[in-house]
């Protein structure tokens, strides 16, 4: 019960309508907080999500890619948030909007990722694909450094 509970997010996976889409919403204001506490945090609790997406995938026995496992999606939407530094809505919103992006279209490595098997598939595409949206807002912060807030 405890593991299927942390794989579906702590019930985000179980909204009716969008469940990965709920679950990126419900990460960005621990992920705001966690970067107004300190941004070095961020990083450690996308890896503590990403090993509890790992354990409680393989220990729930989960197959395939359920539609209500999201603890991938939580893990990779506070990955998305790091280069933020200092939350604000534009940049939250930004780091939602590609990732949810790159999670849907799922290019290049995003897709293979997606294409492996068991829990390592399931995880890995959502951190690439929130790395991918840390390096494109870092590169977009890094040209306009205002673009944020």
């Amino acid at each position: 019960m405890t593991a299927r509970f942390i794989a579906s997010g702590c019930g985000c996976g179980f909204a009716p309508i969008a469940p990965g889409t709920v679950a990126s919403v419900a990460t960005l204001l621990p992920g705001a907080l966690l970067l107004h506490i300190s941004p070095t945090l961020l990083p450690l609790a996308a890896l503590i999500a990403t090993l509890a997406g790992l354990w409680s995938i393989r220990a729930a026995n989960i197959e395939g890619d359920p539609r209500w496992v999201v603890i991938d999606e939580i893990a990779g939407q506070l990955l998305a948030l790091f280069p933020l530094g200092h939350p604000s809505a534009a940049g939250l919103l930004a780091a939602f909007v590609i990732f949810r992006l790159l999670d849907v279209v799922k290019p290049g490595p995003v897709g293979w990722a997606d294409r492996q098997g068991g829990a390592v598939g399931i995880m890995a595409d959502d951190v690439i694909a929130g790395a991918m949206t840390a390096g494109i807002l870092w590169a977009a912060g890094a040209r306009w450094p205002n673009l944020f807030g």
